[in-house]
């Protein structure tokens, strides 16, 4: 999946999104770099279980996001149940932010999960990521109920939307 050249961030830099395996030595750096972020923000890395198999296509995807060949975020998706499926490792590096990035991102992994007969996706998130609880408002994600090993967990949010909606 390459993207288009409309593909750009705000300031005006072509981005590429390139599918490559959970298991794949730049997707490992990649979520190195999201388990770091985790760390600083809660002390420790995300405890919940991710198989490597759950993000090949068409039951899940694994996007890096390269701009000007550097790799500058990441994002996937994983099937939650039937029809439903999960984003995971959503991540832009420091010197991509507020760029319009994870946007990106989002955008490509709803369609991706959209195109594989998914009409919701869900995703959890933390009270320490400020930032991306406002991303997630802005695209329409809503409260949704808790799952998986941080159900109950103090401080974690559970969001979702209908891919059918417009945005």
């Amino acid at each position: 999946m390459r993207t288009s050249a409309d593909a750009r961030l705000a300031d005006g830099r072509a981005v590429v999104l390139r599918p490559v395996p959970y298991d794949d030595p730049l997707a490992r750096e990649m979520v190195a770099r999201v388990q770091q972020e985790y760390v600083v923000r809660y002390g420790g890395p995300d405890e919940a279980v991710v198989d490597p198999a759950e993000f090949v296509p068409p039951v899940g995807l694994f996007l890096v996001a390269e701009v000007d060949g550097v790799p500058a975020g990441c994002g996937a998706w994983r099937v939650h149940r039937r029809g439903v499926a999960e984003v995971k490792r959503v991540y832009v590096a420091p010197g991509y932010r507020r760029q319009g990035l994870a946007q990106l991102l989002m955008a490509a992994l709803e369609r991706s999960a959209a195109a594989t007969g998914h009409h919701s996706v869900v995703l959890n998130s933390g009270s320490e990521q400020p930032e991306a609880l406002a991303l997630y408002a802005a695209l329409g994600y809503t409260p949704t109920a808790g799952y998986g090993v941080y159900a109950d967990a103090p401080g974690a949010v559970f969001l979702g939307r209908r891919l059918e909606e417009e945005r």
